[in-house]
Parts: C-alpha cells; sequence; structure tokens
C-alpha cells in the first residue's frame, strides 16, 4: 500500500492536471464561438458562389474550356492534409492521417508505390506526420497563428499552379468538417481538376438563372473559377478550424471528469491508508501498555 505522503502528492498533482484541463476546455469553448461564426459565414457564400460557376458553365455548354477541368491520366497525386497546429485535441489529427492514408492505400496505391504522391500539409501535426513520410509541397505549418484568407490563398495558388504545369494531375482536400461541438466528419474532396455537376438522367445542362454578362461569360468564368478554388480550400481550413476547438473542447471536458474520478478514488485510498496508520498505531499503543503491566 502507497504512504500517506505519497498519495497526497498523487492527489496534488491530480488537482493541478484538472485546473489546467478545466482551463483550456473555457479557452477552446471561446474559441470555437468565434471559429463557428466564421464557418457559418462562409459556408452559404461558399455555395453560391458554386451555384454561380454551376450555372455560368453550364450556360456556357461546351464552348467553355478552363485549364482546371482538364482530364489526365493520374500520374502525380497532391493530398492536401489539414490538421491543427497543437494537440490535445482527441482523435482530431489523427483521424486525418487515417483517412489519408486510407486513401492512398484505396484510390492512389500504385502512385503511393511509385513515389508519386506529394503532401502539402496545412497544420503543424500534419508537416511532422507527413514530412517523414513523404514529400512535402511548400511550408504551412503555423497557417491557424494567424488564420486568413490570404496565407490560404498563398497555399491555394501553390497547388493551383502544380496543377496548371504538370505536376500533379489531381489535387484532393482530407479535412474535418464541423458537424457539431462533438462531432467532426472526415471529408474527401477532390479539388482539381474540377468535377463536372451531375445532373439528374435525362436532364441538359440548363439554366434557368437570366445574367447580363459584362465584360464577357467566358471572362467572368475564368476569374470565378479560380477564386472558387481558393473559397474551397478557404472553407475547409475554416471547417478543420471549427472542427479543432470542438474536439479540444470535448477532450478537455472528458479529461476534467476523468480527473475528477480519480481524484476521489486517490482520496478513498487517502482515508483508508489513514485509518489503517492510525489503527497500527493505537494497536501498537495497546500493545506496549499490555507489555508494561505485564512486567510489573
Amino acid at each position: 500500500m502507497a504512504s500517506l505522503k505519497e498519495v497526497r502528492s498523487r492527489i496534488t498533482s491530480v488537482q493541478s492536471t484538472q485546473q489546467i484541463t478545466k482551463a483550456m476546455k473555457m479557452v477552446a469553448a471561446a474559441k470555437l464561438r468565434r471559429a463557428q461564426d466564421n464557418i457559418l459565414r462562409m459556408r452559404p457564400y461558399a455555395q453560391r458562389l458554386n451555384s454561380i460557376l454551376g450555372n455560368l458553365t453550364a450556360l456556357a455548354g461546351e464552348d467553355m474550356v478552363s485549364e482546371y477541368a482538364e482530364q489526365r491520366e493520374v500520374r502525380r497525386v497532391l493530398v492536401i492534409a489539414i490538421t491543427s497546429d497543437r494537440g490535445l485535441a482527441g482523435a482530431f489529427n489523427s483521424n486525418v492521417f487515417k483517412g489519408v492514408n486510407a486513401l492512398l492505400q484505396d484510390r492512389y496505391a500504385a502512385q503511393a508505390a511509385a513515389g508519386a504522391v506529394t503532401v502539402l500539409a496545412i497544420g503543424r501535426k500534419a508537416h511532422e506526420y507527413f514530412g517523414k513520410r513523404v514529400p512535402l509541397l511548400g511550408n504551412y505549418q503555423h497557417v491557424f497563428g494567424k488564420l486568413s484568407f490570404d496565407t490560404v490563398r498563398e497555399a491555394a495558388e501553390e497547388a493551383m499552379e502544380g496543377f496548371r504545369a504538370g505536376q500533379y494531375d489531381e489535387v484532393v482536400m482530407v479535412y474535418n468538417e464541423f458537424k457539431n461541438v462533438a462531432t467532426q466528419i472526415i471529408r474527401t474532396e477532390q479539388l482539381l481538376p474540377l468535377v463536372p455537376a451531375e445532373l439528374p438522367a435525362g436532364a441538359q445542362a440548363t439554366s434557368n438563372v437570366d445574367y447580363i454578362f459584362e465584360p464577357s461569360k467566358e471572362e467572368i468564368v475564368r476569374t470565378l473559377i479560380p477564386q472558387s478554388l481558393k473559397v474551397q480550400l478557404y472553407k475547409a481550413v475554416l471547417e478543420s478550424n471549427a472542427s479543432e476547438h470542438g474536439a479540444r473542447m470535448t477532450a478537455m471536458d472528458k479529461a476534467t471528469e476523468n480527473a475528477g474520478e480519480l481524484l476521489k478514488q486517490l482520496k478513498l485510498t487517502y482515508n483508508r491508508t489513514r485509518q489503517a496508520a492510525i489503527t497500527t498505531e493505537i494497536l501498537e499503543i495497546v500493545g506496549g501498555a499490555e507489555a508494561l503491566a505485564a512486567g510489573r
């Protein structure tokens, strides 16, 4: 049985840890509110932009050719893995690692075996994990320190330039989508080449929206496509940011509860140990008194 000093030391240590996890939970909750507001504002804009782009592309028909829609034999792949800069968020980062590994095994096994897979790691955890396994594109370890559209735009432009130059035949994103505080969903989305919108069987590529084009629909689409790709990546980063804070808040809440349960057990152990020590002392005193009485 542990000594009273050892049990007291463990109780003090667990109490300190509980205070830290409780504080981290409060910080994560404050950051989550801001991150959740950002992604809720971003989603309608991104969806509307994609809708407009789809309508314009449908109106343009086969006359509209984009360098970002070129379908090529997939020999080289760029995977954009979005994680966090810090840990202590449960399975948040490891789920992204598993998602990328599953993608490479199921969809890009031949490219991975040939060493033709590159990762654009957004977040320090992704940079550290994939930097030991595959070639990396760029350095975006600390995007979330000062998260802004300009920072994410640089990453998107680097991926887009690589696709245009023929360095990559497909660009895929893997990230956590924010559903609620306790739930994050791993998403795998193809960024490049552009995937045509699926139409119902028998439907024609037409639009009911009547647009007035200035200067021309071709010029507008050429401008909208790069902007849409950048917004799509920025939205994925915002989803990941909100998911990170939700996952960390949940993890720290669970850690605080576990610390409370451990404290109950330690205090019970302390009381039992203290009671046993007192009982032992009483028995020693009684035994000594009886020995003195017998010697008289």
